[in-house]
Formats: structure tokens, C-alpha cells, sequence
């Protein structure tokens, strides 16, 4: 994967226009483990890993909310097509699968292409920090693998006091 985009500017857009909680259900932790699942997933379906790394870092970034809030995928594919240019460089069909994936992440979709379902794979396995168990019916059967450990990790754990 080519790494050759500004990874530190881009998070420090997102930072900056994240209207949620940082440390919350949809901010950096919930991050952290969608791309550390993504890259896993990726790596055995042979995904695009540098659209994967993209959709972790996006695709909960133009949440308005913590709830129900159906169009915070559109934004995000909105947001992304703003910034293409700026942070990264994708070819046009890249852009095309970060701005579907990103826009349809939580319509309970499945998808043929590797690299999409992948994303929506590395979103869904991090359900368990709503109290959600992954149903392997909407995952990729490389990505049901991980549903037993991802549950597990994203679990709040019990005592563990949370850094703001």
C-alpha cells in the first residue's frame, strides 16, 4: 500500500471538524480498531489497503451525532470528494469505492467487490462498543473470523478509566 498521502494533516482536518466526542462510541478508538480490522480483513481478501485506510479514518467523521443519523455516510463521501486533491490522490474508481463505501456503511449492505465489503467488514466487526455482536450474515467469511476477538476488543472494559 502506498502510504503517500498526508496522513497526519488529514487527521488533523478531521480532528478539527469532528463535532463528537473524540474519545467517543464514533471518534479515534473506534478508529484505531476499524483500520487495525480493515488492514487484517484487506490483506487476506486482497483489497485496496489505501481506500481501506481512508474509510477507517472517514467514515464516521461527518457524524452529527451519536444516534441515529442516516445521512452522516453522504457526508462523509461529500467530505471526501471536497479534501481528494488536498490529503490524498486517489485514481477515479479508488474515489468511487471510498465515496459508495463511505455513503452506504450502514444501510446493511453486502457487497461483491473485495475492497468495499472489506471497509463495511472492518466497521461492523467493531459493533461490540454498542453491545452489538457482529451477525456474520453481513460479513465476508475472511471477516467472520475475527468476530469472537474483534467482539471481545471492542468491548468498554469494566474499571478502565477513559483518557481525554
Amino acid at each position: 500500500m502506498s502510504t503517500s498521502y498526508d496522513r497526519s494533516g488529514l487527521i488533523a482536518l478531521i480532528k478539527a471538524e469532528f463535532k463528537l466526542d473524540w474519545q467517543g462510541i464514533h471518534g479515534a478508538n473506534h478508529w484505531a480498531r476499524v483500520l487495525n480490522h480493515g488492514n487484517n480483513i484487506g490483506q487476506i481478501r486482497k483489497a485496496d489497503l489505501l481506500v481501506v485506510e481512508l474509510f477507517g479514518f472517514l467514515h464516521d467523521s461527518c457524524r452529527l451525532n451519536d444516534r441515529r443519523d442516516p445521512q452522516h455516510g453522504a457526508r462523509a463521501a461529500e467530505f471526501a470528494y471536497g479534501i481528494h486533491g488536498d490529503y490524498f490522490i486517489l485514481k477515479p474508481k479508488q474515489l468511487d469505492r471510498l465515496c459508495y463505501a463511505m455513503a452506504h456503511h450502514s444501510n446493511g449492505e453486502i457487497s461483491d467487490d473485495r475492497t468495499i465489503q472489506t471497509c463495511w467488514d472492518s466497521d461492523r466487526l467493531d459493533l461490540g462498543r454498542v453491545g452489538i455482536f457482529p451477525n456474520p450474515q453481513f460479513l465476508s467469511q475472511e471477516a467472520s473470523i475475527f468476530i469472537d476477538l474483534a467482539y471481545d476488543w471492542s468491548r468498554p472494559k469494566e474499571g478502565v478509566a477513559h483518557v481525554r
